[in-house]
């Protein structure tokens, strides 16, 4: 069932799309950028049912992505359709998008803060005083909105006391998370390059969707979005007794999820880098505490090093600082008191990735 699954849903969204959708695609978040470039291009009213459905099929059949991104691209549609119909003034095309996406990341992340961020920081990129006081509402109300609903942390497991001695290792951890999301970046890249040189649909959809059940099988963390990975790695790794072959294996993850992640999307399964980014972080500080403490004598808490890694590997895959901070102290409980760890790893890998980046661009030109 692990190989099989991948392969049904990602079967069953390609004839989604070429018969319920007219062979439209789904190009993520870079179709919101595009949209507010240009008053004229208008995100389809079809995208919100295509994302839901598409990014909901792909998770659940086991996809190794997540619906963070599905869920911004179909909130960011809302807004843009209101815009359409005319219910505001022209001029308010910006504020209603970034509007709809604050409250729907505020919905998945139970985090006013964070959602507001990520309109702003990383979907906006203007500070505007229209753009800030519409996000303002929507975040809040959406804040509202979710207190009526049994909203629990992504990680039951809470967050504890940090020292300051740490601090060294968290930066260290930073840049490590940093070349991580580089490495994501570039495969997701060369993996969408690859499968669409492959001409035959039958051929591109099974290739990528029986890979990707293959590494499950092997690997059952990599499943869907991997938060439950994640909870089984925590509380493993927690324990006094570590079973010796875990390190290895959690070494493997650390690789193996922004690539299981990449042949998903490159075999034309729905979501985005989101929830990929913190999984594959969260395994890395979680690794990182743990040969710390093995081989170093420290006494790191576990659960404070995978935040850390997480917030960094999201802020350089997403280039959203600020956004990671909030949004990772939101996803386990007490997740606030450490607000300068996960300051440091996301500034440092957010500066790396970004001057890595730079790197690559002009290394590409030169070639």
């Amino acid at each position: 069932m692990y190989i099989i699954l991948p392969s049904v849903g990602i079967t069953a969204i390609y004839f989604l799309r070429k018969y319920m959708f007219r062979n439209r695609k789904n190009k993520g978040i870079k179709e919101i950028y595009t949209t507010l470039e240009t008053r004229k291009d208008h995100l389809p009213f079809f995208k919100i049912p295509s994302h839901y459905i598409n990014g909901f099929l792909t998770v659940v059949c086991g996809g190794s992505t997540g619906v963070e991104v599905s869920t911004v691209v179909s909130t960011a549609t809302v807004g843009n359709q209101v815009y359409k119909w005319k219910f505001m003034p022209l001029a308010f095309k910006r504020e209603l998008i970034c509007a709809a996406v604050a409250a729907g990341v505020t919905v998945l992340f139970g985090s006013a803060i964070g959602g507001w961020l990520f309109a702003v920081e990383v979907i906006a990129k203007k500070m505007q005083k229209t753009v800030l006081l519409s996000c303002t509402i929507a975040a809040l109300v959406a804040f509202l909105f979710i207190q009526y609903f049994d909203h629990g942390f992504l990680i039951a497991m809470p967050a504890q006391q940090w020292h300051w001695g740490a601090l060294p290792f968290m930066v260290v951890l930073g840049g490590l998370g940093g070349l991580l999301a580089t490495y994501f970046t570039q495969v997701v890249i060369h993996c969408k390059h690859w499968f669409g040189n492959i001409k035959s649909n039958f051929v591109r959809v099974n290739l990528g969707a029986i890979t990707v059940g293959t590494l499950i099988l092997f690997f059952p963390a990599l499943y869907g979005d991997s938060y439950h990975g994640l909870t089984t790695m925590l509380e493993s790794f927690s324990s006094s007794q570590t079973i010796a072959v875990l390190p290895f294996t959690l070494a493997l993850l650390v690789l193996l999820k922004p690539l299981a992640a990449s042949l998903t999307l490159g075999a034309g399964g729905d979501g985005g880098v989101f929830a990929p980014s913190i999984v594959a972080g969260a395994f890395l500080g979680i690794l990182f505490a743990y040969l710390c403490n093995q081989y170093m004598g420290t006494e790191f808490l576990i659960i404070n090093f995978a935040l850390i890694g997480a917030a960094a590997t999201l802020s350089a895959a997403i280039h959203g600082p600020l956004t990671s901070i909030f949004l990772i102290s939101s996803v386990a409980p007490n997740g606030m008191q450490l607000m300068l760890p996960l300051a440091i790893g996301a500034l440092i890998a957010y500066v790396l990735a970004k001057k890595l980046c730079r790197y690559n661009v002009y290394s590409y030109q030169g070639a």
